[in-house]
């Protein structure tokens, strides 16, 4: 392992505590509570019909990953990298269509991240050994397991926990991280695979802060 990422890890678990206060403000945040791109999603909301609810779209992002792995397999990005793109969108849609429906629950905070982790963690498994540093891979791939007992734990324990800023922040890095990497082998853009590269060791930094403020 690089001198480089081991230093990384060691400030992020330095920047991790430090912010371990803040998580109780997180927790303590309503639920509900508008977040400023939701006013930016009121549009596409408006258009889902009313039979529809938030956790159906959870539900289809699970069902959507098989298929991105088995087009991204393939090698079939023209259409694996669109079909991924509207899957993870799913996860804009279905927090923003709960808040602004009221439509929050305990079934959609649990699962939820679950579903993103599905999508985002097998897509990840299935590119990063291929063309990232193992390390990388290997962290990613800890922490998100770490994150699942942890949420699970919490469960068990009748607590709902909600997705804080900071797990938030790390799936969006790793979906940057995914996207300029598929970008790279699809299109032959070789810098996009050290922007990728990049863009996942700060997810690993978000996800070890995300661990301690929201699963331990």
């Amino acid at each position: 392992m690089s001198s480089d990422f081991v230093c990384v890890l060691f400030v992020a678990v330095k920047i991790g505590i430090i912010c371990y206060h803040y998580s109780s403000f997180m927790k303590k945040r309503d639920p509900e509570k508008l977040y400023p791109h939701d006013f930016l999603m009121k549009p596409i909301v408006a258009l889902v019909p009313d039979f529809l609810t938030p956790n159906h779209f959870t539900i289809l992002r699970i069902f959507l990953t098989l298929p991105v792995l088995l087009l991204l397999f393939w090698q079939k990005y023209s259409w694996g990298v669109p079909l991924f793109l509207f899957a993870a969108f799913t996860d804009t849609i279905d927090g923003s269509l709960a808040r602004w429906r009221k439509q929050v629950t305990d079934w959609g905070a649990f699962y939820d991240p679950v579903a993103d982790k599905i999508l985002i963690g097998s897509v990840l498994l299935l590119i990063l050994f291929r063309y990232i540093n193992p390390y990388i891979a290997w962290a990613v791939i800890f922490l998100e397991i770490m994150m699942i007992i942890g949420g699970w734990y919490h469960r068990r324990r009748g607590d709902v926990v909600h997705a804080n800023v900071w797990g938030k922040i790390k799936m969006l890095l790793q979906f940057f991280g995914i996207l300029f990497l598929l970008l790279a082998v699809w299109a032959g853009l070789d810098l996009f695979v050290d922007i990728s590269e990049g863009t996942l060791v700060l997810a690993v930094v978000f996800a070890i802060i995300a661990l301690l403020t929201y699963s331990l």
